[in-house]
């Protein structure tokens, strides 16, 4: 590890009991704090998510200002889930409709920035179980008490299934290796990929998002480079349990997670932006392929709708 990343872990790093709520509350000082949970099917953890925010960081003391769902085309019962529990819920493709969406988790959020007004932006993914609000807190928490600090995302533990720390496998796989070997800088930080972080919306705005699973790489990629290493930041928020995807879901998510990645290493094209996966069936092995996710949207502030909107 580099020496400046070793620095950067005992300067960058923390615990989320770091900060508690009364001394965020003070900090807050008018700023305001947007959370906003990208969701689709996800009946049975968005509700749940929704009502502890609400509960702890908005009915019991004001640190989140504005709860924000976006339905990114669900078949089941989230939007009614997360309505029900104290949520505003806005379908993605009500967003921005001069631009047509196209599915991905980078599109909703990228999309998100329009329909929430706080200087703080929050992410949290809507499949968490036994969902502590620690997990906002905790990285919302270094933005209002350091101005210094403009991203950070959360860290903790990955357990799959009875096995500890074994989560998080395209992070080990793919992301990584990655980071270490292109870009060093990054390599201090525990769950690159993890779907938990806070950012200034000064910062996001600057920033392209790729449309898919590549979006947690790309934007912590290029806030490296827009703000420099000092600028990011990480805090410990305990274990995050959620359901995990199959090995198929996994290799598409890497092949995602390559691409935009390698989009930054040469601001090119790949070749073939396609993966070709096996499934056995009844004769045997089958190929699908799949397209890997070749879109970014570029900088919001880049939008003729967001900048009127800001002006306003």
């Amino acid at each position: 590890m580099l020496d400046e990343v070793d620095r950067w872990l005992t300067r960058r790093s923390w615990s989320a009991a770091d900060r508690p709520l009364d001394r965020l509350t003070a900090a807050k000082r008018g700023a305001g704090v947007s959370v906003v949970l990208p969701a689709l099917n996800e009946e049975a953890t968005v509700g749940a998510i929704v009502r502890t925010i609400r509960r702890e960081l908005m009915d019991a003391v004001p640190l989140v200002d504005e709860l924000v769902v976006i339905d990114s085309g669900s078949t089941d019962r989230t939007a009614e889930e997360a309505a029900a529990a104290g949520a505003r819920v806005v379908h993605r493709d009500e967003i921005l409709p001069r631009i047509p969406a196209v599915p991905g988790k980078g599109e909703v959020l990228w999309r998100s920035l329009l329909v929430t007004g706080g200087d703080i932006v929050c992410f949290v993914d809507a499949d968490l179980r036994d969902f502590s609000a620690d997990f906002v807190s905790g990285i919302v928490g270094p933005l209002l008490t350091n101005p210094d600090v403009q991203f950070v995302k959360a860290m903790y533990d990955r357990p799959l299934g009875e096995e500890p720390g074994q989560g998080g496998r395209v992070t080990e796989l793919v992301a990584r290796p990655l980071l270490n070997l292109h870009w060093p800088l990054l390599a201090g930080f525990v769950q690159p990929l993890g779907g938990e972080y806070a950012v200034r919306r000064s910062l996001l705005e600057q920033l392209p998002f790729p449309v898919g699973y590549g979006v947690e790489l790309g934007l912590l990629v290029d806030a490296l480079h827009t703000v420099g290493l000092d600028a990011l930041a990480q805090v410990d928020v305990g274990s995050r349990v959620h359901r995990h995807q199959d090995g198929l879901a996994l290799g598409r998510m890497a092949a995602a997670i390559y691409r935009t990645a390698q989009l930054r290493l040469s601001r090119g094209h790949l070749v073939r932006p396609r993966l070709t996966q096996f499934e056995r069936g009844p004769g045997g092995f089958t190929p699908r392929t799949y397209t890997v996710d070749t879109e970014e949207r570029p900088p919001m502030r880049d939008i003729e709708e967001y900048a009127a909107r800001r002006a306003a």
